[in-house]
């Protein structure tokens, strides 16, 4: 492993802040993913949504996915990283973050050219550092959310 860009999935869809939760979850359907990075103006990253948080963010809440849009569920500053990031540095974020998927961003312009998942990670990873991976980010006491807002 090299660069994030060496690893990322490229063309990783958005789902634009203002459409609907069952809008993002037809899209997670038909693109066979759990989340999706949620978009602004000039496609700009605000968050992801996952289909974890469809279901406890809104439908257990008695929500309605077909009225709630995904910039509802996006919460502070994503963790990100940039495409020419060495894949130590990828780990060490996902790491102390505890993220399963990690948006990658070009600079200067913070747009969003691809998402690298735990899958992408554990291609490239020797077994140890594979079981040291997802020992720290499936640990049972993820980080304050205020942490991940920057």
């Amino acid at each position: 492993m090299t660069k994030a860009s060496d690893i990322m999935h490229q063309g990783a869809e958005c789902v634009r802040e203002h459409e609907t939760l069952a809008a993002a979850a037809r899209i997670m359907r038909e693109r066979h993913v759990g989340a999706l990075p949620i978009c602004g103006e000039n496609d700009k990253l605000v968050g992801i949504v996952t289909d974890r948080d469809i279901v406890l963010r809104c439908v257990a809440e008695g929500r309605d996915p077909a009225q709630v849009t995904a910039g509802d569920l996006a919460l502070g500053r994503p963790m990100t990283v940039e495409a020419d990031e060495d894949c130590e540095q990828v780990l060490r974020v996902m790491e102390q973050y505890q993220v399963r998927r990690l948006p990658v961003i070009n600079h200067p312009e913070h747009k969003l050219v691809g998402m690298i998942s735990e899958a992408d990670i554990a291609r490239g990873l020797p077994q140890a550092r594979l079981a040291e991976f997802v020992t720290a980010v499936c640990a049972e006491e993820p980080p304050k959310r205020e942490a991940l807002q920057g």
